[in-house]
């Protein structure tokens, strides 16, 4: 204490639960502000896990399919939510079932990695269906198979 007063400083305890307990000599106040540093940069890594939209086409080719839901995988691995959606244009509209399919080959090929959080809806001209991550058990994937899109 008296060397803290003879600094100008404060004694600030680091850990009191400790035999002896451990302090600090150091500033309060801009302890204070690195601690508040240190708590923010850890908060700005993580994130919320919001809601991320691909798009799709009811006459979209096998190998693009892939490719979307490769990027699919990727934006689950991280924490978000995926919403496909399907959209039509023009004479497409009078063949919804061609989204239907496309949707549920996507399912198919994602696997038992996903689980439907909202089933497909159509949304004007739009065919929508939001995944997130799925369960690791065997019973998954037959799920998947099971919902009737």
């Amino acid at each position: 204490m008296e060397k803290a007063k003879a600094l100008g400083q404060d004694v600030i305890e680091i850990a009191p639960n400790a035999q002896p307990p451990v302090v600090k000599i150091a500033d309060f106040q801009k302890f204070r502000y690195e601690e508040n540093k240190k708590d923010r940069a850890s908060k700005k890594g993580t994130s919320a896990g919001g809601l991320k939209e691909l798009w799709l086409s009811p006459r979209i080719a096998e190998h693009d399919l892939k490719v979307r839901l490769t990027r699919t995988e990727e934006f689950l691995k991280e924490g978000y939510k995926v919403k496909l959606t399907v959209k039509f244009k023009g004479r497409e509209m009078a063949h919804p079932e061609l989204g239907r399919q496309v949707l549920q080959e996507a399912l198919t090929l994602l696997g038992d990695n996903v689980a439907v959080d909202k089933e497909a809806k159509f949304e004007g001209r739009k065919l929508s269906m939001i995944v997130g991550k799925g369960r690791k058990d065997k019973n998954a994937e037959a799920e998947n198979k099971q919902i009737n899109i």
